[in-house]
């Protein structure tokens, strides 16, 4: 069996280290969400942590983990009634982001059961996942239809299973932790909320850290045996002072005055629902716990808002995640207790002191130093992504004459609804017709592999005509495997949007290119919420460049977005060609993710040649050759209009749109438009 890096060998990441151990304290907590970047040991102390969570008990031959003291009534295995029980150690089960459905929640037999009637349910991870951790590393990539089965089961504390009448339940309560990366694309918020805590890890730039680092993980990958024993006795005592905290938690008192603090701070940052309110007090119970206390303080409240509030206060998805601290020492010192003073020595001596578990915040974490019993180990600074600012900033040094600073963006509106036309068959989504798992039936075909949606008209029909054949002589319908009929079925899926960006000189006017930027965050914020794709690029001067590779990561097109300066000429062909170039590469990537390229010009061909008009003209009829379903948004404006734009779409074989009709509650049917003119366009070429 492979050898496990020590969780106590991990070197800074006090945040983390100690959300992690709340949950192991009270697993009411909620999980953790661990955002950073990557590189930072993130799913290496997540997977430490299984070996330091006590055992469970269980029912003997229950796939299901049922506790001997309170079998589920309900258990596909049971009744269990005085079954024995034996122990095994805490799983800790990873979901992989290209899971199947079936995978996920467990599967049916679905031939015995239609013709024998015989429940034969193969459990899936949530089964193994019961009274343990369902770990998801890169939780931010899997699909929503993954994502909606782990909210249902997060939400029962059970999985349900049913296939065309058939239906198995199994509890399903489980420690939810995810990792993830967001320069690769945010979470759902429905998702996110189901996370009690949530941290943001970064590299140590303290270079003795980082050597420390280094030097441990060599010294693993040597002798991965030896190093796990050199940390075994801080391993022991870490485990142990669980085990306590696990105790000593039903004692730990929660006064009226500190539930005021709790319900005042989610006031005061206008957290949605009450989620909020009771993962506090979970985490600030659980805080005391570890700390050795029986009372929860005020600093423990002012710690767990730091853990639970922080992906809890976005209001849109391009809000950097952060808590303002001034904000919250005003409001706990406002609503603090009269009776209530500060503990001069909030920290006893509790199990593991002077080793494992003690030193940083509420109790802490375990010491990092040059062995496994060191002490006064650098602390890393806590560092989260800055904000983007919405001042204009100034224009770079040695920038080309007649380059402007970068103007913020206008405030973003909701767009109407752009599509690829026809039906695809690419990854789940919110913007396209396809081909998807999820969906409405609309047919049925005889299975490749595994059957996984029956249709079952399709298959009765299909068995009808053979059953004297078979020999049938009861009510049973005799069902060969050359019957059964998988549904097709129609969804929604994501799109790659590749949004090309006039950035000239023509398009510099302040006010002008505010609401231009302010077109693209609005489409950028359509984008998140239907599980797209996105790049950017950008053309002014004399070419083009690629400011965002393809990417989930909408927040980063936002903020290289918010940074764009313009000026000079405008390379119009450069800028198509760019984009041409992209999308060759990105369809040899994903060949199944269909793209919508969105440009954002005035038409005017400025630079690029000698004729740049012809220019853009031969590179636009290449996206046309290759079906590309495109959208021009015009954004020329005043009195004396060119048409240049409605010309540029015409050659890409899409349509145009204004920036007035963009809005979603504009007169002009854009859907209709972008369809309707690649049917006219199919009708000519024909």
């Amino acid at each position: 069996m492979s050898t496990r890096y020590p969780f106590t060998a991990v070197v800074g990441m006090d945040d983390l280290r100690l959300a992690l151990l709340l949950n192991a304290v009270s697993p009411a907590v909620g999980g953790v969400l661990v955002r950073g970047e990557k590189g930072t040991a993130k799913s290496t102390a997540v997977r430490a942590l299984a070996e330091l969570l006590p055992t469970v008990p269980v029912v003997a031959g229950c796939r299901f983990s049922c506790d001997p003291a309170s079998p589920d009534l309900g258990c596909p295995d049971g009744p269990h009634g005085t079954a024995p029980g034996t122990e095994r150690p805490a799983r800790m089960v990873e979901l992989p982001v290209g899971a199947s459905e079936d995978r996920l929640v467990g599967s049916l037999d679905i031939e015995r059961a239609l013709s024998e009637g015989v429940k034969a349910f193969e459990p899936g991870l949530l089964a193994s996942a019961h009274r343990g951790i369902l770990y998801v590393d890169e939780v931010n990539l899997l699909s929503d239809h993954l994502i909606d089965h782990l909210l249902d089961a997060a939400a029962m504390g059970s999985s349900y299973v049913e296939r065309e009448g058939v239906s198995v339940r199994h509890a399903a309560r489980f420690l939810l932790v995810g990792t993830m990366n967001p320069e690769e694309g945010e979470l759902r918020p429905q998702l996110l909320d189901r996370f009690g805590l949530t941290v943001e890890v970064a590299a140590s730039r303290d270079p003795q850290q980082r050597v420390e680092v280094v030097r441990r993980r060599l010294a693993f990958e040597d002798d991965p045996a030896a190093f796990a024993d050199r940390w075994a006795a801080d391993e022991t005592a870490l485990r142990e002072r669980i085990v306590a905290a696990r105790a000593s938690l039903p004692q730990v008192t929660l006064g009226d005055d500190v539930l005021l603090q709790i319900a005042a701070t989610c006031a005061a940052f206008e957290v949605d629902g009450m989620r909020a309110d009771i993962v506090m007090a979970r985490t600030a119970t659980a805080l005391a716990a570890w700390a050795g206390r029986t009372e929860v303080t005020s600093e423990d409240v002012r710690q767990a808002a730091l853990l639970a509030l922080p992906h809890r206060r976005r209001r849109s998805p391009f809000d950097a995640p952060g808590l303002d601290e001034d904000k919250l020492d005003e409001t706990l010192e406002e609503f603090k207790g009269q009776d209530q003073e500060p503990d001069e020595d909030p920290e006893p001596d509790g199990p593991g002191d002077g080793g494992p578990g003690d030193g940083g915040p509420g109790g802490g974490v375990p010491p990092q130093g040059d062995g496994p019993a060191a002490e006064n180990s650098p602390v890393p600074e806590e560092t989260s992504p800055p904000a983007p600012s919405s001042s204009p900033e100034p224009a770079p040094q040695g920038a080309a004459s007649g380059e402007r600073a970068a103007v913020a963006a206008s405030e973003p509106f909701r767009t109407k609804v752009l599509s690829v036309p026809g039906l695809g068959e690419g990854a789940a989504g919110r913007r396209s017709r396809a081909r998807t798992e999820h969906g409405r039936t609309t047919g049925s075909v005889r299975p490749r592999g595994a059957l996984t949606k029956l249709h079952l008209a399709a298959t009765v029909q299909a068995a009808a005509p053979y059953q004297k054949a078979r020999g049938r002589t009861g009510p049973g319908l005799v069902v060969r495997r050359d019957d059964l009929r998988q549904a097709t079925r129609e969804g929604r899926e994501g799109n790659l949007v590749l949004f090309a960006v006039d950035a000239s000189g023509s398009m510099a006017a302040r006010r002008r290119m505010s609401a231009v930027k302010g077109a693209v965050l609005s489409l950028l914020l359509d984008a998140y919420q239907r599980r797209d794709k996105v790049g950017l690029i950008t053309f002014r001067g004399r070419d083009a460049e690629v400011a965002l590779p393809p990417t989930s990561s909408v927040d980063a097109a936002a903020a290289r977005l918010e940074k764009l300066p313009t000026g000079g000429r405008t390379p119009l062909s450069a800028g198509l060609l760019k984009a041409h170039d992209v999308l060759r590469v990105e369809r040899l990537r994903d060949p199944s993710r269909r793209p919508l390229l969105v440009v954002v010009t005035d038409g005017r061909a400025t630079g690029g040649g000698a004729d740049p008009v012809a220019l853009a003209a031969r590179a636009a009829r290449l996206h046309a050759a290759d079906g590309t379903a495109s959208v021009v948004v015009d954004c020329e404006t005043g009195p004396v209009r060119l048409g240049l734009a409605r010309e540029l779409a015409r050659e890409l074989g899409g349509t145009a749109v204004t920036l007035d009709e963009l809005r979603a509650d504009s007169i002009a049917g854009l859907v209709r438009d972008v369809q309707g003119h690649r049917k006219t366009t199919a009708r000519r070429a024909a």
